[in-house]
């Protein structure tokens, strides 16, 4: 396992200063977030590609509810109580903390995007949620410590990593896991269904191109969760396939 590192202090996001328009993250706001997030400047074609569907994209009526029910079955999934600690790693936008804290848990998000901070840090003044809180890190090293947590999620935060940075996630996942406590990981099934979700996913991934797509390729090619799963012989509890099997979740015990 990692070792703990004490070397450099979160930023709570509750210091990042909202954008003053937001107001529970719109189109473009999402748009302007990922694409500062995945393609700096999105200078490039895919960058633009991604900011028009993002910005097309009616997140009230199409994405958000298809998430929002993944979202619920996530905390369902993961078998969290009232009291427990939990952190999401590649937490983006937030929505799946605010989720647990609905639930009375105590969540922490983090996220290496202070843009999809902004949005997060909003959608928490918005539902008057105070028992989460949102930092700035890399889920790659982080600087919790050892078994810190009653319960570490990580959501579509992995397929779009080189392959090195999606186990060191995974390992700081195991360290800041008490003995018993359980990480969630839920991410793209492999191979892909042959249905609708997948195709928009594969048009989605092609149209962010970059790093991102080049990570989502390996992360198919090599064989997902799976692949990640061999290398740390963690119990499995639990394991679903949700949205029409697009995606794969799988809930396993830090014993």
């Amino acid at each position: 396992m990692c070792a703990p590192r004490t070397s450099t202090v979160h930023r709570d996001c509750n210091e990042v200063r909202p954008h003053s328009s937001l107001k529970g993250g719109t189109p473009k706001e999402y748009a302007e977030a990922a694409a500062g997030l995945l393609i700096p400047g999105a200078t490039d074609l895919g960058g633009r590609v991604i900011i028009g569907l993002m910005s097309i994209l009616n997140y009230g009526s199409l994405i958000d509810p298809v998430l929002r029910d993944l979202r619920r079955f996530a905390v369902e999934f993961s078998g969290v109580k009232s009291g427990d600690r939990v952190i999401d790693v590649c937490c983006g936008t937030g929505a799946q903390v605010l989720e647990f804290a609905r639930r009375g848990v105590a969540a922490t998000g983090l996220d290496i995007s202070e843009a999809m901070l902004k949005i997060a840090t909003r959608n928490k003044m918005k539902e008057g949620a105070s028992n989460v809180s949102f930092q700035l890190g890399d889920a790659s090293d982080l600087l919790f410590p050892d078994d810190y947590f009653d319960c570490a999620m990580v959501t579509f935060g992995l397929h779009d990593k080189e392959k090195a940075v999606r186990h060191r996630i995974v390992s700081e996942m195991v360290r800041t896991v008490k003995e018993g406590g359980n990480l969630i990981l839920i991410d793209f099934q492999v191979p892909l269904p042959r249905n609708k979700w997948a195709l928009i996913a594969k048009v989605v991934e092609f149209s962010v191109g970059g790093s991102h797509y080049r990570g989502f390729r390996e992360y198919l090619e090599s064989g997902g969760l799976e692949a990640i799963l061999k290398v740390y012989g963690l119990r499995e509890v639990n394991r679903a396939y949700p949205l029409s099997g697009l995606v794969t979740a799988v809930k396993l015990s830090n014993d």
